[in-house]
């Protein structure tokens, strides 16, 4: 679904990202995991037309998408949650909800998704009339993970999901991720927390100052003694 092909991509004199070459089949939920500042986000950013390479290539659904801007790339079918959210914390669920159907297709296809929306997530229903700034932390993930699917993506890419969540709400957002899954979206996950994304992947891949060192199965990298040493403090 998604190949990503000798990515480097830089800010001014600065290089953040090395020849990144990355793969996601579809029905998949694929982790790349590494430390703060490794490239994560710089990573999806230049996927999702934010950042603009200095070579290399990224390729959806067989057509080569490097280099178009964000709202061609949603148009296509890739949904970007960035880290925290971003909420409009004064405007309710549904009008939060809306914004991610800003897209001509999208807004003619609103209601449908709004309840596919809400079939995946009831609680968003139920607080539909409720301002974002009012929820819970587990709730405003679950609305900005909503929003992402207003666009009728076929790929979910998520930004540090678990920043800045109590550990009880981590392994909800996480069982979040599983649900889209089963609901036909796959699902690219950007984690610090190595631990809970290896458990939860079906593969991924490890960035280490911008370029991937190891990938391949969760359970392979979960038995890796770089992985175990670096990350897991085993």
């Amino acid at each position: 679904m998604l190949e990503v092909n000798t990515l480097n991509v830089s800010y001014g004199n600065v290089q953040v990202l090395w020849d990144v070459c990355l793969k996601v089949d579809e029905g998949e939920i694929v982790a790349l995991v590494g430390a703060n500042g490794a490239g994560k986000t710089t990573l999806l950013n230049a996927i999702a037309g934010l950042v603009k390479p200095a070579s290399g290539s990224v390729t959806f659904l067989g057509e080569d998408i490097t280099g178009y801007s964000s709202n061609a790339i949603v148009e296509r079918g890739i949904a970007y949650l960035p880290e925290g959210g971003r909420l409009f914390p004064d405007m309710s669920v549904l009008e939060n909800l809306e914004m991610g159907a800003y897209l001509k297709n999208s807004w003619n296809k609103r209601n449908e998704r709004l309840e596919k929306v809400y079939e995946i997530f009831p609680l968003l229903k139920e607080r539909r009339k409720q301002l974002a700034k009012t929820l819970s932390g587990g709730e405003r993930q679950m609305l900005a993970m909503g929003r992402s699917l207003m666009s009728g993506p076929k790929l979910g890419m998520f930004d540090e999901l678990s920043y800045g969540m109590a550990p009880k709400l981590v392994m909800e957002a996480f069982k979040m991720l599983e649900t889209l899954r089963d609901n036909g979206i796959t699902v690219f996950l950007i984690e610090q927390n190595v631990k809970q994304s290896l458990e939860i992947a079906d593969r991924a891949y490890v960035l280490e100052n911008g370029e991937i060192v190891s990938g391949g199965s969760c359970n392979a990298l979960l038995e890796s003694d770089h992985v175990r040493k670096a990350y897991l403090g085993l």
